[in-house]
């Protein structure tokens, strides 16, 4: 391989991950496709490259097609991208357990987010800049207190508390 491929093998495969972590599971299939055609399968990138696929597929709903990379990601030369192979192979291939419909949360596809949002953005008129709210008035006033009508007749509690205090602090120091 090349150093021109393995650069264009790391972008794709950092676009790839970029794109699946914003969620946008087709266009990280493309990029991960694409390093995976670049990149030698049995290198230690190769293996952390299929890896991601796999997880790619599997959001996208191409279960069969993750399966079928995981289980040849669990011959892979290098030991640790075949023990993770193994490991999602297991989560993969577990039976699926039955929810009822009000259990689960459904998550929208955000694959077409940006254009929405670009639409959104020609249809919504620009604002004029915002002024600085005015500065807010405190809500709370204090009030003076009376000091003669106050309860002093708890002081016995609060020396009580201070003598145990002082006699809990000597005997750690006693002890060390």
């Amino acid at each position: 391989m090349t150093a021109n491929q393995s650069d264009a093998s790391q972008t794709e495969f950092q676009a790839g991950k970029a794109a699946f972590e914003r969620g946008d599971y087709r266009k990280a299939v493309h990029h991960l496709e694409n390093a995976c055609a670049l990149v030698s399968l049995n290198s230690m990138l190769g293996g952390s490259i299929q890896t991601w696929l796999v997880t790619a597929y599997q959001a996208t709903g191409q279960e069969q097609a993750a399966i079928a990379l995981c289980r040849q990601l669990t011959q892979h030369p290098d030991w640790q991208t075949r023990k993770e192979g193994k490991r999602i192979l297991y989560i993969l291939e577990a039976p699926k357990l039955q929810a009822r419909p009000e259990w689960l949360t459904q998550i929208p596809d955000l694959g077409n987010l940006a254009d929405q949002s670009e639409r959104d953005r020609r249809a919504i008129p620009a604002r004029p800049a915002a002024k600085s709210p005015p500065a807010r008035t405190s809500a709370y006033k204090l009030e003076s207190v009376d000091l003669s009508q106050v309860n002093r007749e708890d002081r016995g509690f609060i020396w009580v508390a201070v003598g145990a205090s002082l006699l809990l602090l000597a005997s750690l120091v006693w002890l060390m």
